[in-house]
C-alpha cells in the first residue's frame, strides 16, 4: 500500500472521529494495492469503505482549501492556474489508478470517480482535468499499451506530464469514427495529417492519445491509436475555444501537418483504435457522471444554505412550501444520480458488464446537474443571477455534461439498444 502526502491536510482516522484542523506536516491517504476493495454486496451502494471515505475527505479538504480560492479568477481568465496544476500532481490526483511500480497511487476506478465528484463540487474545470488524465488516458494505457509504452509514459504521467485524448474532429463528433485524420506508413514511422477539435487539456498537455485512420479503405477498422508527444515535428496545438462553461479547462484544436510518429507509439495494434476508443469512452462516461453529480450536489448545497439564511415576510424562505418542493426535487435528482454513478463504477471495478449502466449514469447525472443548477438560481433569486454567488457558474458548467463524451441522445441510443437487442 502506498501513501500520498497531502501537504497541510489531516485525515479523519475513522468515520466517527472529530474533524481535525489542518497541520503543516505531510499526512497520508492510501488506497488498496491489490484488487479494488468493494463494499459487500449487501451494503448500500453509497456506503464507502474506510479507505474510500478517508480518500473522499482528503480530496474534499484539498478542493475547499486550495481550489476554491482560485475558482473565480480562473473562470474569468479562462486559464487554469499552473501552481494548482502542480498541486494536483503533488497530492497524487493525476495518478490515482497508475500502479505503484510506475509512481502512481495504485487506486481503483471508483477512487477516480470520487475525486472527480469532490473536485466538481468546487470547480468542474479542475474535475475534468483529473478525469481525462485518469479515466481516459492512463486507463487506456493500462489496458492497451505495451510494457515499453507504460515504462516510458506512466512515470511522467504520475509526476508532471498532463495528457489529452484526441478523438473528435470538425466533421466527426457523435459519429466519432467518421474521422478524416490519416496515418500513412513510412518505414518505422507513420505520417499523420489532419485536424482535431474540442480537445480537453490540450493547452497544458505534453502527451496526446490521438486517433487516426491508417487504412481508410477499411473504414472504422483502419482507425489506430497513437501516442503523440507535444514536441513532435508537424504537430501543433491551435486555437483555444472561448467557452460558456468549464472555462478554466482548456479546449483546443490540434493540427497535424506531416506529423512523424514512431511505430513504437502505436497503442495496441494497427486497426484496433476504434475498440480502444469505444471501451475507454464507455468508462469515461461514468466519471463525467461523477462530475455532473458534483455539480448537482453543489447546487443543492448552495440552495439549502441560502434557504436557511434568507428571510422574507418574517421567516426563512425555507419555511415556504414552494421552496421546500424545489429543494426536495433537487435532492431526489442528486440521490438518483449518485446511485447510478456509483453503481456503474462498482460494476466496472468488479469486472462486470457496465456499458448500459454507464450510459444511464451519464445521461441522468447530466440532466440532474442542469436542473439542479437552474433551480438553485431560482431559489437564490436575483443574487443567484449575479456572479457574486457561485450558482450561475454551476449553471454554465452543467451544460457541457449533456454534450461531451457522448451526447444525451447517444446515451439514449445505447440504453435502447440494450433493451431491444438486435432487431430484424
Amino acid at each position: 500500500m502506498r501513501g500520498c502526502g497531502l501537504e497541510g491536510y489531516t485525515l479523519q482516522k475513522n468515520l466517527n472521529a472529530p474533524k481535525m484542523e489542518p497541520s503543516r506536516t505531510a499526512i497520508i491517504w492510501s488506497m488498496t494495492s491489490g484488487p479494488p476493495e468493494l463494499v459487500p454486496a449487501f451494503a448500500p451502494l453509497t456506503r464507502l469503505s474506510e479507505e474510500e471515505q478517508l480518500f473522499r475527505v482528503s480530496v474534499r479538504e484539498f478542493a475547499r482549501r486550495e481550489v476554491a480560492p482560485k475558482v473565480r479568477a480562473m473562470d474569468e481568465a479562462a486559464h487554469f492556474d499552473p501552481s494548482l496544476l502542480r498541486q494536483l500532481f503533488d497530492v497524487g490526483l493525476m495518478a490515482i489508478d497508475i500502479p505503484e511500480q510506475y509512481g502512481g497511487q495504485g487506486g481503483s476506478f471508483f477512487n477516480a470517480v470520487i475525486a472527480v465528484e469532490e473536485l466538481a463540487m468546487v470547480d468542474p474545470s479542475a474535475a475534468v482535468i483529473v478525469d481525462v488524465q485518469n479515466t481516459l488516458v492512463t486507463n487506456a494505457l493500462l489496458r492497451w499499451a505495451s510494457e515499453d509504452q507504460r515504462a516510458r509514459y506512466l512515470p511522467p504521467l504520475a509526476t508532471h506530464l498532463v495528457s489529452a485524448y484526441a478523438l473528435s474532429e470538425p466533421g466527426s463528433g457523435s459519429d466519432a469514427f467518421a474521422l478524416r485524420t490519416t496515418a500513412a506508413e513510412d518505414g518505422d514511422h507513420y505520417i499523420l495529417n489532419g485536424r482535431k477539435m474540442w480537445i480537453t487539456n490540450a493547452a497544458e498537455a505534453g502527451l496526446f492519445m490521438l486517433f487516426a485512420n491508417a487504412n481508410p479503405a477499411l473504414g472504422h477498422r483502419g482507425i489506430t491509436c497513437f501516442l503523440v508527444d507535444r514536441e513532435t515535428p508537424g504537430f501543433q496545438v491551435g486555437r483555444k475555444e472561448d467557452k460558456l462553461g468549464i472555462r478554466a479547462s482548456s479546449t483546443c484544436e490540434l493540427i497535424l501537418d506531416n506529423c512523424r510518429v514512431p511505430r513504437a507509439n502505436v497503442v495496441g495494434e494497427v486497426g484496433l483504435g476504434y475498440r480502444i476508443a469505444i471501451e475507454t469512452l464507455n468508462e469515461g462516461r461514468i466519471a463525467i457522471g461523477g462530475q455532473m453529480l458534483g455539480v448537482a450536489q453543489a447546487a443543492l448545497d448552495h440552495a439549502v444554505s441560502y434557504a436557511r439564511q434568507r428571510r422574507q415576510f418574517g421567516q426563512p424562505i425555507g419555511a415556504f412550501q414552494g421552496v421546500q418542493f424545489e429543494l426536495a426535487e433537487m435532492a431526489v435528482d442528486v440521490e438518483a444520480a449518485r446511485l447510478l454513478v456509483y453503481n456503474a463504477a462498482r460494476l466496472r471495478d468488479a469486472g462486470l458488464p457496465f456499458v448500459t449502466e454507464a450510459a444511464m449514469a451519464k445521461y441522468h447525472a447530466s440532466q440532474a446537474a442542469e436542473r439542479c443548477a437552474s433551480r438553485a438560481i431560482e431559489v437564490l433569486g436575483g443574487v443567484g443571477f449575479t456572479r457574486e454567488y457561485p450558482v450561475e457558474k454551476l449553471y454554465r458548467d452543467a451544460k457541457i455534461g449533456r454534450i461531451y463524451e457522448g451526447t444525451s441522445n447517444i446515451q439514449k441510443i445505447t440504453i435502447a439498444k440494450a433493451l431491444l437487442g438486435k432487431l430484424s
